[in-house]
């Protein structure tokens, strides 16, 4: 069992190409302790000008001292680090960004790729709480985001929407983005997420697949036509995982 953070309230980060969202978290329960803010990204999306939004929502509520705050950030992370980037500005290539917003805040900060998040979210107070083993989140969106986690604990990182299936980057195929692009009924687009999911099942045998994005509430629609060995079911927090999953990690990062 992972030590259980003294803890009560953590904050919540979510950084998007067009929107900075914001929340303290219960601990406790996983539910907003507040209600949620939301500043528009700064059109020049420098790290400088994204911290100051941080900051500005974090001051923005009454929060212990000692609150945390964790972020969920559109790229993938070294250790804090950002590796790449592609929906913000270029900038912040190479940028250690819990260090930036600590100094920014005053507070301990960890930052980690935002379908990290939403499937730490999802496991530790979603659709996938209590469940041990290989556990998958994946979110069909104008991507596909996922996360791994191997009795509770994060794989960071893993990008299983960028697979090569059948020649092609798997997402360009499987998102819901393809979906509405090339305007596919249900059934067609699931033979798709057929295709997607049998392949990751094939390579990591989960035990548990969580599906969230926008799309999960219109699970019924092609959830029951897929025949997978592991049981998939839909997300349960959907827009809040991130910020819920972040805000856990600040608290308790493993």
């Amino acid at each position: 069992m992972a030590e259980q953070s003294t803890q009560q309230v953590a904050f919540g980060i979510d950084i998007g190409g067009s929107g900075i969202k914001g929340a303290p978290v219960d601990l406790a329960t996983g539910e907003f302790a507040a209600e949620r803010q939301r500043i528009p990204t700064p059109h020049r999306s420098t790290p400088d000008a994204v911290a100051d939004v941080v900051a500005e929502l974090v001051a923005g509520f009454d929060l212990p001292d000692d609150s945390p705050v964790g972020v969920a950030f559109p790229a993938p992370l070294d250790h804090g680090v950002i590796r790449f980037i592609a929906n913000l500005h270029k900038s912040w290539k190479s940028v250690d960004l819990p260090a930036l917003l600590h100094d920014r805040t005053g507070r301990e900060v960890v930052a980690v790729n935002d379908a990290d998040a939403a499937g730490v979210g999802e496991h530790r107070y979603g659709a996938a709480a209590g469940h041990d083993g290989v556990v998958l989140v994946v979110t069909l969106g104008t991507g596909i985001g996922s996360a791994l986690l191997v009795d509770g604990v994060l794989v960071p990182n893993t990008e299983l929407g960028h697979l090569e299936i059948d020649g092609h980057d798997a997402e360009s195929r499987a998102a819901d983005s393809a979906r509405q692009r090339e305007e596919l009924s249900y059934e067609k687009w699931a033979k798709r997420l057929q295709r997607y999911f049998e392949t990751v099942e094939m390579l990591l045998s989960p035990d548990l697949i969580v599906v969230g994005g926008g799309v999960s509430k219109h699970h019924e629609k092609f959830l029951p036509l897929l025949d997978l060995r592991a049981e998939i079911i839909p997300a349960t927090l959907r827009n809040k995982a991130g910020i819920v999953g972040a805000a856990s990690l600040a608290a308790r990062p493993h």
